[in-house]
């Protein structure tokens, strides 16, 4: 199970690596007077779609397992649960934060169109 989603993280990060490229060459090109072209436009939305979703999918993932390994550290020792909650929310928050970020970069990537 290990391997297989180490070789899917590997597949993706070469996947979407790739194309990292064409989402700078977007980023970098200049706004004429008629806009943007057309074949930076298409790899501009498709830059915007799939940072977005690698970062709400990380989000995800990282919230998943502080949950997670909050619930059980509280199930181990309940006396600890106020100070583990505390934390916990912290740091749900941090990765929320990171989320929200992305979404904030992605919305001025896209509205550049």
């Amino acid at each position: 199970m290990v391997k297989k989603l180490k070789k899917l993280w590997l597949t993706l990060g070469v996947v979407f690596g790739s194309l990292f490229p064409f989402a700078a060459s977007a980023m970098a090109a200049e706004q004429k007077a008629a806009g943007l072209p057309t074949e930076v436009k298409k790899y501009l939305v498709l830059a915007v779609g799939i940072g977005m979703g690698i970062a709400s999918a990380g989000g995800a993932i990282g919230q998943g397992r502080g949950m997670a390994s909050a619930m059980e550290g509280i199930a181990r020792n309940p006396s600890v649960y106020g100070k583990l909650v505390t934390a916990m929310l912290i740091g749900l928050a941090m990765i929320e934060s990171l989320v929200i970020y992305t979404l904030v970069i992605e919305l001025l990537l896209f509205f550049k169109l």
